[in-house]
């Protein structure tokens, strides 16, 4: 993806161009602190062919803000469109003051008139209106940046995927084209096979940090065979190799049956230390899943939950997301810790055992249609509830409608059954990110 952004300040000398010019100023200000690579003209652009002539000297960008300084009309937007095919902000600044009097700038009718053309002619568009010393202006330009920089940053992101799907599991593949021409990703593959075949490979001294890394974060490891714990570190240690040695930020793994049939241990664990190390990995070979907890491992800075939504509990009105134990050691309730156990069919450890903390979340899903890629999210509390079932499981009261309303739309709207779980609030940086893509984002 390109990188540059590229701010049009733009104008019509017959409004006031004082107010225009002192609001020039402090939108670059405010522009230089979001933005390294942003590039402006040195005074307001007034005309269509003053606009033409600037655009010229310039690459194209990755997106330009366009910011109606006074009222334009459409050619100007038009000059934009017929050289540049990149998403496009759209800002209105507010009148100077509404007293009876002159009309100074008239902005609004000019964000319309663009934003007008722009939706005719299909192009991606987002809408900002205020002034650049207003706090909510400087929140949206905030939360444009981490959205920018990570679509540019996905540009480059590998995917490494481990086998394939289990039978009946075939919505967590992607295709590898569309997801490399939306947004840029690419996928390195390996079979479970090997990574088995690397981990069996190792002298027991080589595998003590892995081991050494599993008893400080988690409890009851005692309980776990010796064999079991050695067999663990291997995997560990064998995945992380596989990441470091094709650059990989983000993993779906193959997980049964091949980790128990043909190894011996379940590869929970491991995707649970690695979602600790910043390695975002999902579990069933979920392409999609690892793609959406790499976005909100990135907006959040922190690890992201991977589960299945497998029930509501009226109680607390939550609806409860689980997966057999790979959530992230990090996120378990600050009471209990991080308790290792088997796994609840195979009776194979180790496998992580808790409840998830509580805080604010955003549940999302990069998902498919049948026109390509979209993607959901909705906002929720994840409640200070107690591990619901064998394996690790959040409890998520949604912050609008009921537990059961959701899910109905969920299921009607055919969203995979794998979620995500970010601690924090992105749902607008996940919104900015499916306008640059060009994808539907649909919220709930």
């Amino acid at each position: 993806m390109k990188s540059k952004i590229l701010f049009l300040p733009l104008a019509r000398t017959t409004f006031s161009i004082a107010d225009a010019e002192n609001n020039f100023r402090r939108s670059c200000n405010l522009l230089n602190r979001f933005f390294d690579d942003i590039c402006y003209p040195q005074e307001l652009l007034t005309s269509p062919e003053m606009l033409s002539v600037f655009m010229d000297t310039v690459d194209n960008p990755g997106l330009v803000i366009y910011q109606c300084a006074t009222f334009i009309g459409s050619d100007f937007v038009s000059e934009i469109t017929r050289r540049f095919h990149c998403p496009v902000v759209v800002w209105s600044l507010r009148e100077p003051a509404i007293d009876g009097g002159r009309l100074r700038l008239n902005s609004l009718t000019g964000a319309f008139s663009a934003c007008n053309s722009l939706f005719m002619q299909g192009y991606n568009y987002r809408f900002v209106l205020g002034n650049p010393d207003e706090s909510a202006v400087e929140v949206k330009f905030r939360q444009m940046m981490f959205a920018f920089s990570l679509t540019k940053k996905m540009s480059d992101l590998v995917i490494g995927v481990v086998g394939s799907q289990p039978a009946g599991f075939g919505f967590g593949d992607v295709d590898e084209a569309l997801l490399a021409g939306k947004l840029g990703v690419r996928i390195v593959r390996t079979e479970a096979a090997n990574i088995i075949k690397q981990a069996k490979s190792y002298a027991s001294e080589a595998i003590t940090g892995e081991l050494a890394e599993l008893k400080a974060r988690t409890k009851g490891w005692e309980s776990i065979p010796a064999e079991n714990l050695d067999k663990y570190a291997r995997l560990r240690k064998s995945y992380q190799e596989f990441a470091v040695q094709n650059g990989v930020k983000s993993i779906a793994s193959r997980c049964w049956p091949d980790f128990f049939t043909e190894y011996g241990v379940p590869v929970c664990a491991v995707l649970s230390l690695l979602n600790d190390a910043g390695i975002a990995a999902s579990c069933e070979t979920d392409i999609g899943g690892a793609i959406s907890m790499y976005i909100a491992s990135e907006l959040t800075a922190g690890a992201a939950y991977f589960g299945d939504p497998v029930a509501i509990d009226e109680r607390c009105g939550g609806i409860v997301f689980w997966h057999c134990g790979a959530g992230a050691t990090s996120l378990a309730r600050t009471a209990e810790g991080a308790f290792l156990g088997v796994h609840p069919n195979r009776r194979i450890g180790p496998t992580m055992e808790f409840g998830l903390k509580q805080g604010a979340v955003t549940i999302l899903r990069l998902g498919k249609d049948k026109n390509g890629l979209r993607m959901m999210t909705m906002r929720g509390q994840a409640l200070d509830e107690p591990q619901k079932f064998c394996g690790t499981s959040l409890t998520v009261r949604p912050l609008s409608g009921s537990p059961a309303a959701k899910i109905a739309e969920l299921v009607r709207d055919g969203w995979e059954p794998h979620f995500v779980a970010a601690y924090g609030e992105i749902t607008e940086e996940v919104r900015m990110m499916c306008n640059f893509w060009g994808i539907e984002h649909k919220e709930y």
